[in-house]
């Protein structure tokens, strides 16, 4: 008993208490935001699924931080297999829930279930192995080339899949992964440059009419309320209603009324601008703020190049997503459908966020290649 009591106390010390005290009031703040914004529906169903996979999900962050990661590198064919066996199903069962139009997720019976989340995390593991074997190699490009392969690959598999949003924070995860392991200045430049020379053959010939439409509405946001661009003008009214204290939980006008398409979802940082003003959207910027820095942190600290990559990756997709979502609903990006990390209603979303947090948390207990917990 004592053994096991030590053991306890060791695990609890070496843990990154910060990280998981902030993700854990951040999905807090998630499931009040997520019952408001379907308060309207008589329904608890979404909140308790939020707050279920809130508990389930710090569960498994736990338990994976527990885990010592060196002895399943050599199996990372496995972990590759789980992220994208699923998604390639999809392609043959897969189905499109009511407000989307891809078929990017799978009918269990009970629940759904979305791949391209699990993909996130398996990529990041496969991918900080790969940079890990060929850093001193990294910008020699028979070392590259095959790199760039393995990144490539799930975006392209996710843009055939019919979800170019989460294909574009694929491809913002490899290049802050690759700039981590100290990828050559000259390639991103290099890169930037066919990115702007490609951009008119991607927006003619690559985009469909909805896409290039929204692209358009950058530039005249009023252009087109009444079509593709209804859901982000709503969303500024509600933003708008809110002002700089908000109109007060359960009472905004729009998001009570469910006016706003997706406002659970896509759209909830509008209802929180609505019912909590900008204080309410300050608030979720602060604490997504602090959860990658935390990110960051355990990165610089940490004495393991993979662990280092494993965190750079964590950090890119929480800031990719977040910075999207947040333009998305602000009209200062384009809708792609990107869900705000630890807020938007999502059961596979949030668990899968919150193993990617506990391979954070892995690598900050093995951060000085530490194992107090693991005694003998």
């Amino acid at each position: 008993m004592i053994r096991l009591f030590q053991r306890f106390a060791d695990f609890f010390r070496e843990s990154d208490k910060v990280l998981l005290s902030l993700c854990f009031f951040t999905t807090l703040y998630g499931c009040f935001a997520v019952f408001s914004a379907t308060h309207h529906k008589d329904s608890f169903r979404p909140v308790i699924v939020q707050f279920g996979c809130m508990v389930l999900g710090l569960i498994a962050a736990l338990v994976i931080s527990s885990f010592d990661f060196e002895r399943i590198y050599d199996k990372w064919y496995l972990i590759a297999a789980l992220g994208v066996i699923p998604v390639i199903l999809t392609f043959f069962i897969g189905f499109a829930p009511e407000g989307t139009d891809d078929k990017a997720w799978l009918d269990l019976g009970i629940t759904t279930f979305q791949p391209s989340e699990l993909l996130k995390i398996c990529f990041i593991v496969t991918f900080s192995l790969h940079l890990n074997r060929i850093k001193n190699n990294i910008n020699k490009p028979r070392y590259l080339i095959p790199l760039l392969a393995h990144g490539g690959a799930p975006v392209l598999l996710i843009h055939f899949q019919g979800d170019d949003g989460t294909a574009l924070v694929f491809g913002i995860m490899m290049l802050f992964m690759m700039w981590a392991a100290g990828l050559s200045w000259k390639y991103f430049a290099s890169a930037f440059g066919a990115a702007i020379v490609a951009s008119p053959f991607i927006y003619f010939f690559v985009m469909n009419d909805e896409q290039r439409a929204r692209i358009m509405l950058l530039f005249d946001i009023d252009a087109d309320i009444k079509g593709v661009g209804y859901q982000q003008w709503l969303g500024r009214r509600a933003l708008a209603g809110g002002g700089f204290t908000g109109q007060g939980y359960l009472k905004g006008v729009l998001t009570q009324a469910g006016t706003v398409p997706e406002g659970h979802n896509d759209f909830i940082f509008v209802g929180i601008g609505e019912e909590f003003g900008f204080l309410g959207c300050a608030a979720v910027i602060i604490l997504l703020t602090a959860i990658c820095l935390r990110c960051i942190k355990t990165a610089k600290t940490c004495s393991n190049d993979i662990g280092k990559y494993i965190c750079i990756g964590v950090f890119a997709m929480i800031f990719a997503q977040s910075v999207i979502n947040i333009g998305m609903c602000t009209s200062v990006l384009p809708v792609i459908g990107i869900t705000l990390p630890f807020f938007s209603s999502g059961g596979t979303s949030l668990l899968c966020l919150y193993l990617g947090v506990g391979l954070a948390l892995n690598v900050y207990k093995h951060r000085n290649e530490r194992n107090l917990y693991l005694r003998a």
